[in-house]
């Protein structure tokens, strides 16, 4: 084993981890709920050194696990327990490659914090639009390996529709160079979108070219309590017919939520004085001003107010209330890992079905399990919900382990049959890929081990991970 290591030493610039306590940090995820092993953690310093990372894992029946910031919630970029994998981190490839305010592009290493990348877009007066709650640590290359999505996809879309170009490296350990700043290019198979979403099972993504937008002069926001799903989809349509694109986010939390938030963020500040059985986080943004933001937005909540699908509501009237009202809705996965055992699932629906699925699912749960408690909230505008179930208060987590799978198969059935996905941007990882198979098809899943087999023959590329595995 000496003998193996000093050779992956020598094979590439960059850190090397072997020691225990060095790798313990890179081969758990962010929930605590996966642990593998791992021959070896490297962070290398350039696109070549992690080329000649693979080349050795080839030439020594290793397999690679790449990893960015590690904040995924299932478990992809987790090594497994046979202790064979060579976990590469991006963390070092951290620079900035090019800023083309003209073309608006800008080109990055995939170990970019995506919080860094925001900020240097707003330096050249420009917005990057790509937002979630783990910017501050997560990293571009793991946004786009597993698609991220966020708070912004109803203007500007998910991780895949804001990358023009990549820089891959490839299972054989060769480099494709696809760093173009291009928004239409026909002359072949998409290659940059096989490895977008592909949760690192096909190559390494090193670097990319991301779209820049003009920077908004104003972004404002609103809080709204609504008594019923549908009530939100009105308002949602009364803002979409009112501003268009301006209409940045638009989000949903049920009054379950709300509780649990506060439980465990008691210093949380509520903006409205009534509570009631949903909630809705609306944001706009204008390229000209607050004054025609805010008139667009007191518009929209009048219009709503007058139709009685809104019975209460609060106008965030400067930046640091803005913030305070994103609070309750980004602390919404750190309140849950607080509160204990919850189990999770991240799917997506026509939004014109969230009324009935919200309404079934929850009656099918709460019918067989009088303990559980309906955690829903999510991205209402691009149909993405977080339709996650709790222990009540004095409910035992333990539970909730056993029931797992029963709960999974409720919701996922449930998704089906309204024509969703079982996973709308967390990606497969380990925690989706079985499931999987249940719900594509022979024909979708013959493409897809086709499309494995071309690019990673060997099987090497993060093995027993989202399509990789199955």
């Amino acid at each position: 084993m000496p003998i193996l290591i000093e050779t992956l030493r020598t094979a590439f610039a960059g850190h090397l981890f072997t020691d225990d306590a060095d790798k313990a940090p890179f081969l758990i995820d962010w929930r605590g709920k996966w642990t593998g092993k791992a021959l070896a953690v490297v962070q290398p310093d350039s696109t070549e050194d992690v080329a000649a990372v693979v080349r050795w894992c080839v030439a020594n029946d290793a397999s690679v696990v790449p990893q960015g910031g590690n904040t995924g919630m299932s478990g992809a970029a987790t090594p497994d327990e046979s202790g064979r994998a060579v976990v590469i981190s991006l963390a070092r490839m951290n620079r900035i490659r090019d800023v083309d305010a003209i073309n608006n592009t800008m080109t990055v290493d995939a170990g970019c914090v995506l919080q860094t990348i925001q900020e240097e877009a707003a330096r050249r007066d420009r917005l990057f639009p790509l937002s979630l709650s783990a910017e501050g640590s997560c990293m571009i290359g793991g946004n786009l390996s597993t698609n991220a999505g966020g708070v912004g996809v109803l203007r500007y879309g998910n991780a895949r529709e804001l990358c023009l170009g990549l820089e891959v490296v490839t299972a054989d350990g060769e480099i494709w160079h696809g760093l173009r700043g291009l928004r239409k290019d026909n002359s072949g198979y998409d290659l940059r979108d096989l490895f977008i979403g592909a949760e690192g099972t096909l190559g390494i993504i090193t670097a990319a070219t991301l779209k820049l937008f003009p920077l908004p002069r104003a972004r404002l926001c609103a809080w709204a309590t609504v008594a019923t799903v549908d009530d939100a989809l009105s308002v949602l349509a009364l803002a979409q017919k009112k501003v268009g694109a301006r209409l940045t986010a638009f989000e949903l939390m049920s009054n379950d939520c709300v509780d649990l938030l506060l439980e465990q963020f008691p210093q949380l500040r509520w903006p409205t004085s009534e509570r009631s059985a949903w909630y809705v986080l609306i944001e706009i943004s204008d390229p000209d001003s607050d004054v025609n933001a805010n008139a667009a937005l007191e518009s929209i909540l009048e219009m709503a107010l007058e139709s009685e699908l809104v019975s209460d509501a609060a106008v965030a009237t400067n930046l640091a209330q803005a913030r305070e009202f994103w609070a309750l809705r980004e602390n919404m996965g750190e309140a849950q890992v607080k509160a204990g055992k919850n189990i999770k699932h991240d799917i997506s629906v026509p939004i014109s079905k969230f009324p009935s699925f919200i309404k079934t699912t929850n009656r099918h749960i709460e019918s067989q399990f009088s303990d559980a408690r309906m955690i829903v909230f999510g991205h209402l505008g691009d149909g993405n919900l977080h339709y996650n179930v709790s222990p009540k208060t004095g409910a035992k987590g333990e539970r909730f382990t056993e029931i797992e799978p029963l709960v999974n198969r409720i919701v996922h059935d449930a998704v089906i049959a309204c024509e969703g996905s079982i996973s709308a941007e967390h990606g497969l990882g380990v925690l989706r890929r079985n499931e999987a198979l249940r719900y594509k098809s022979d024909v979708e899943m013959k493409m897809q081990r086709a499309i494995k087999q071309a690019l990673d023959p060997r099987g090497i590329m993060n093995p027993g991970k989202g399509m990789g595995a199955v």
